[in-house]
């Protein structure tokens, strides 16, 4: 049986959970789909997922800068596209586990109708482990989810102005 979780909150953590199941399903044999949203970069953490090899195939759907009030159409489309992608390959039956980072900060920010992230939750392979990352996730899709973990911010260095450091924000 296969499930959709969805990691959620203002907090630290979310991808890193994300990655943390990536990581344990690897070792367990499966392969993975780690799709990020908003996001363009070699960071630390996909340097490393990248020794995996063909156990984990990694998509970037952003545009490397930081999208902020109303989005524009390039993010609109670049987000559309990742949702595409997204759908082919595990319709393709090549993941056992996908994961869409930030995709809830992606609805949030109007960059994805939260009717086709639905859809695609519902039209999903029903073998297929799905995970949701970021911010702001829509009631619509808490409602649909099966698991929902909430990172609560408590307390937070960068809020003294100390920068993201490489291996460990960033």
């Amino acid at each position: 049986m296969a499930y959709v979780q969805v990691y959620t909150g203002d907090g630290k953590g979310k991808t890193t959970a994300a990655i943390g199941l990536a990581v344990r399903a690897m070792g367990a044999g499966m392969k993975v789909l780690l799709a990020q949203f908003l996001k363009k970069g070699e960071f630390s953490e996909i340097k490393a997922l990248r020794q995996f090899g063909k156990q984990i195939t990694i998509m970037q759907f952003g545009s490397g800068r930081f999208v902020r009030g109303r989005p524009v159409q390039d993010d609109c489309d670049r987000a559309a596209k990742g949702l595409a992608e997204v759908r082919r390959l595990v319709n393709s039956g090549s993941c056992d586990i996908a994961i869409l980072d930030e995709i809830n900060v992606a609805m949030d920010m109007g960059l994805l109708p939260v009717d086709e992230v639905l859809d695609f939750i519902d039209q999903r392979p029903s073998r297929l482990e799905l995970v949701l990352t970021g911010r702001h996730a829509p009631k619509e899709i808490v409602d649909a989810a099966d698991l929902v973990s909430e990172c609560r911010m408590v307390k937070h260095y960068l809020a003294l102005g100390v920068k993201a450091r490489t291996g460990i924000e960033k």
